[in-house]
């Protein structure tokens, strides 16, 4: 059944544990760091039961209705639908939420397109895949994740150092019901919206780390599990006027701490087997499904780049400037190269064995390291754009409070074409994105979200025909003779 944004927010309130500092939270829906974020989740549930989005956010699958992120793809047509599905989500967030829950549904949908890889020597999970994926169709579940442990013990020889002792999570005990976890996992971000967290490695577990090797999915509410949440921005903005973007999307990120927490054997994914708990995510479709979510988010937020650099050179008189358009259309044609790399994805898909479709991986992975290596360029232009216009405007919106100060700020700021009032506005939003703390927060998203640099080129690699690529430069190496060569 899916629910609506009340229903959603309703769900949020189960008594999950929150620390920001020392503080303890256990209601985000009325919460100043996170209700207004939890209510911009809440817009996507509402969506969905729009005529504008409700036949992009949701699909008919065996008579019942279920989001389109759970929706698993047999050809180019479910491709697509996928697609319009996260740009809308995406949309409604102007690309400012990474982990919404289309993210970590391409996780479940991907895996349980091919259930059977999970019957192993050691152990058979794959009804555990078939019969999750009905209860989060069924249930309408937002997932988040935390996936990599803490820097100590990633495999010493992937990353070339040695590993010394962190708590990171690990499986403590077993019994007839399931097993008992504890440690640390990095980095939930939305945690704090979602019902549930699926717990994995997507790093190299050290070969010694049997222990770790665990994919389960636990709710939030857990006993035991307590997210420990960042510096969230959303509590300490002065008005949704003066940091528009903090105060509606901050997502929040958290670190999950495990306390004893028993995980039923029924969410158990994996289980003591290093290499498998890793190649989960590649070796099925789940990365892929998921990552492509993340390109189509990052075009969204180009989009709004795009928007408030024309703006802002219109607001200020320089948009016909020979330099300045320019350097829009650098921007532009930036924003056109990463929706050329997402149409490429559907464009020239893969089929699977099991029947089903998946974007370009290759495709795919290539779109996120573009992403990840011009996010800062890009932004680097549009501040070159405002130059230092986004510092001369008065501290916040209280200037329009006393009939004086409005009364100078109307009569200095204003121009031909805009208002004062209006201006501010525009350049408060350019600020939000370009140099605040949640400024800052993105541009680091951007560029680690899926690792350093080499670990996304790494993924390129890996899903790279070099075979093909070698034959083909031998077939020109073969069509011309060697000076001393007979042949």
């Amino acid at each position: 059944m899916l629910m609506n944004g009340k229903e959603y927010l309703e769900s949020l309130r189960d008594g999950r544990t929150i620390r920001i500092g020392s503080e303890t939270v256990h209601d985000v829906t009325s919460h100043p760091a996170f209700c207004n974020a939890a209510r911009s989740f809440a817009r996507i549930w509402d969506a969905r039961h729009e005529a504008e989005y409700g036949d992009d956010l949701s699909v008919e699958v065996d008579g019942e209705r279920i989001p389109s992120y759970y929706l698993k793809p047999k050809n180019r047509a479910d491709l697509e639908q996928r697609t319009r599905s996260a740009t809308a989500i995406a949309d409604l967030s102007y690309g400012m939420m990474g982990r919404s829950p289309d993210f970590v549904g391409g996780y479940v949908t991907g895996i349980a397109m091919q259930p059977e890889l999970f019957k192993t020597d050691e152990y058979d999970f794959s009804d555990n895949v078939r019969n999750y994926y009905k209860h989060v169709c069924a249930n309408d579940i937002f997932l988040s994740h935390a996936v990599a442990p803490p820097q100590g013990t990633r495999d010493p020889q992937h990353y070339g150092r040695s590993s010394s002792f962190v708590p990171t999570l690990s499986v403590t005990s077993e019994d007839d019901d399931g097993l008992v976890i504890n440690g640390v996992k990095l980095l939930a971000t939305a945690a704090a919206f979602s019902h549930d967290v699926w717990i994995g490695n997507i790093l190299p577990l050290a070969p010694d780390r049997e222990n770790e090797a665990v994919t389960c999915i636990i709710p939030v509410n857990s006993p035991g599990l307590e997210l420990w949440s960042r510096k969230p921005y959303g509590q300490f903005v002065q008005s949704e006027y003066d940091n528009p973007l903090a105060y509606r999307y901050d997502e929040s990120d958290c670190v999950v701490i495990c306390r004893d927490v028993k995980v039923p054997w029924e969410t158990v994914l994996t289980l003591g087997n290093i290499p498998w708990s890793r190649s989960i995510y590649f070796d099925t479709p789940a990365h892929t499904l998921s990552n492509h979510q993340a390109a189509v988010r990052y075009r969204s937020k180009l989009k709004l780049l795009l928007g408030i650099a024309r703006r802002v050179t219109e607001s200020m008189g320089t948009d016909q400037v020979p330099a300045v358009a320019d350097t829009l259309n650098h921007l532009s044609a930036m924003h056109a190269t990463i929706s050329a790399m997402i149409a490429g994805q559907i464009q020239d898909h893969e089929t699977l064995p099991c029947g089903h479709a998946c974007y370009n991986r290759r495709y795919m992975y290539a779109a996120i390291y573009f992403a990840t290596q011009n996010y800062d360029k890009i932004l680097a232009r549009i501040r070159e754009l405002t130059g230092g216009s986004v510092l001369q405007m008065p501290a916040d919106v209280s200037v329009l409070d006393d009939e004086e100060t409005k009364r100078i700020f109307n009569m200095c700021w204003s121009t031909k074409n805009w208002n004062a009032t209006d201006k501010m506005k525009l350049f408060k939003l350019a600020w939000d994105i370009l140099g605040t703390d949640f400024a800052g927060r993105h541009s680091q998203y951007e560029r680690f979200y899926m690792g350093p640099a080499f670990i996304v080129r790494e993924h390129v690699g890996r899903e790279t025909d070099w075979e093909e690529i070698g034959d083909f430069t031998d077939e020109l190496l073969a069509s011309y003779k060697a000076p001393d060569s007979e042949y």
